[in-house]
């Protein structure tokens, strides 16, 4: 106990100056905790292997062994070990602190560090080849391994970033768009141009990599005042003084380290590294709004593949506030994407999740929660009254959309349908009931009925609708008379139309379904007749046309599904 609160009196000890000063405000990382307005919490590099706090105090403890801070040329004690600075085109300085960061990553953090350069292979040859073109040293993309343990999620208390840890101030001085459906300091590419682009101006203004590296951290205002302040002209200089956070003065060593082990591994027993394939990846334009599992469908590659290409997209669709976007894709996969996206089918589904009623809940509470009006919900879980048990479990219906591929030749059909009663619709600007009603053509006062509206007039812009329309039994005729019922037999128990009457499609409701007829006026002398399917085309719709159910239609032309294509010709029988 004793020697445990003596380690945490001396870890506290070499805190303490650091406490007093706050980040700067043009720094690239800020405090991440706060204990009041000039106070701060000294900060961690984010890992993968090990507890941040247990690595932070490592890295205190061997740094409050390592003494002064100068710049030295102090060789590693192991000989054999020493480094040939002549092999990184980054300055490399030999000192107390940089054999600290040495001995920490072949040790305590052996394993993040092994994690890290794993990683490294992914990722260098972007980083690499972005420095090269700029001419500036190619070493400065192990910088992202010590920010982010090259990790393009990685996320601080501070709200950095991505693979350079951008902070949102500085990712969008340096063009970095961050809105709900992007995060480009994320995006392993943009993020290294923007991070390349920083650097150099970091080096324009300082001439010294230590310095523009530390400015990178602490903000070059920051730099440029202690240098002033204490008459430093280096790094090292700066660092012997209590005015850089910790956070700031122990990154160039580590930085240093990290460049001396990335390039010399079995040197420094890291001999069994399985460095991961170098990003690449080919790109397709599409629209906004498109799932990554509709890419992933028309690209013929796992979900999974898709969200490691594009970590920068913060939904799992593109964005809707542009009108296309490079979506990236396996190399290789561009052709077949290419071919597969005019065949992509969007069907929207009903789906259901279960709510327990809690103590006191009422059906206002649950209607709001989910977003759902309460004749919905009473007539989903087939409920006579509004009260509700506790513990009594509730059906949720919601909206889904999964997506499948129509066999080829067939035209683009990204278009909304069902394969169940229920079907949830949210009203749009300017939508009326009876453009409703026609798209999916049911009878206006039907919708009425169905939502309780006051009138076929009184709703508004984002309003959810209920629409139940049945598909595995006979549909309604919309000149037939009707009445609502509960169809208890049922698994969902959903509202259907009976039907009082029968009787044979109009010419006019042919006419707006747009089918084709042949022999329709002797109809008793030929056992059917043919239709022609044409875009946007349903079972359920030819059904509701010819007084049919979709399962009939599917017996007399041997369909095993539910999905048909335009230009199908479909078996009629005359009935």
């Amino acid at each position: 106990m004793t020697q445990h609160l003596i380690r945490c009196l001396s870890i506290c000890a070499l805190l303490l100056p650091t406490l007093f000063f706050s980040a700067c405000a043009d720094g690239q990382h800020s405090a991440e905790l706060r204990l009041s307005d000039d106070q701060e919490v000294v900060s961690v590099a984010p890992t993968d292997a090990e507890d941040p706090e247990t690595e932070l105090s490592a890295e205190v403890e061997a740094l409050r062994r390592a003494g002064s801070w100068t710049m030295g040329n102090k060789a590693p004690q192991n000989k054999d070990l020493q480094p040939d600075s002549t092999c990184s085109d980054f300055p490399i300085i030999i000192n107390n602190q940089v054999q600290a960061y040495l001995d920490l990553f072949q040790n305590q953090q052996k394993k993040s560090f092994s994690i890290w350069l794993s990683r490294s292979g992914k990722y260098l040859p972007l980083m690499q080849r972005e420095l090269k073109e700029a001419g500036l040293p190619e070493d400065l993309a192990y910088l992202a391994m010590i920010e982010s343990g090259y990790n393009q999620k990685a996320y601080s208390k501070s709200h950095a970033s991505g693979l350079w840890q951008f902070i949102p101030g500085t990712g969008a001085q340096y063009n970095l768009t961050m809105n709900k459906y992007l995060d480009e300091r994320r995006d392993a590419e943009k993020s290294t141009k923007a991070a390349v682009k920083f650097l150099s101006n970091l080096y324009d203004e300082f001439g010294d990599w230590h310095l523009a590296v530390a400015a990178y951290n602490a903000g070059p205002g920051k730099i440029s005042k202690g240098m002033e302040r204490y008459h430093a002209d280096d790094f090292w200089s700066l660092a012997q003084y209590d005015y850089l956070a910790m956070e700031t003065k122990r990154y160039v060593p580590k930085l240093i380290a990290s460049i001396i082990i990335a390039k010399n591994p079995e040197q420094y027993g890291f001999a069994d590294i399985q460095p991961e394939e170098p990003y690449s990846y080919d790109t397709l334009e599409v629209g906004p709004g498109l799932t990554l599992d509709a890419v992933a469908l028309v690209s013929n590659c796992d979900r999974k593949i898709i969200d490691r290409l594009n970590q920068e997209l913060s939904t799992d669709r593109t964005p809707l506030n542009q009108s296309s976007y490079p979506i990236k894709i396996p190399v290789g996969s561009k052709n077949l994407a290419s071919k597969n996206l005019p065949r992509l089918h969007r069907i929207a589904t009903t789906d259901y999740k279960t709510h327990t009623i809690s103590k006191g809940e009422s059906l206002s509470q649950v209607c709001n929660r989910y977003d759902i009006n309460k004749t919905t919900l009473l007539k989903v879980n087939n409920l006579r009254n509004k009260t509700l048990v506790s513990g009594q479990r509730l059906r949720i219906p919601y909206q889904t959309v999964r997506y499948q591929l129509l066999p080829e030749g067939s035209s683009q059909a990204i278009a909304a349908a069902t394969q169940d009663n229920l079907i949830l619709h949210r009203i749009q600007k300017g939508e009326s009931i009876s453009q409703i009603a026609r798209k999916y053509k049911v009878p206006a006062e039907l919708i009425v009925s169905w939502n309780d509206l006051p009138s076929s007039h009184n709703i508004r812009a984002g309003q959810q609708l209920s629409l139940y329309i049945d598909q595995k039994n006979k549909t309604f005729q919309p000149k037939a008379a009707t009445s609502i019922a509960f169809n208890s037999s049922k698994e969902d128990n959903v509202i259907i139309l009976a039907t009082q009457a029968k009787k044979t499609p109009t010419d006019d409701i042919v006419n707006n379904a747009t089918v084709t007829i042949n022999n329709t006026q002797t109809a008793k002398k030929s056992q059917y007749s043919w239709y022609n399917v044409q875009d946007g085309d349903t079972l359920w719709t030819i059904a509701k046309v010819f007084n049919l159910s979709p399962l009939q239609i599917k017996q007399w032309n041997n369909l095993q599904s539910n999905m048909i294509h335009p230009g199908k010709r479909l078996k009629i029988k005359d009935v």
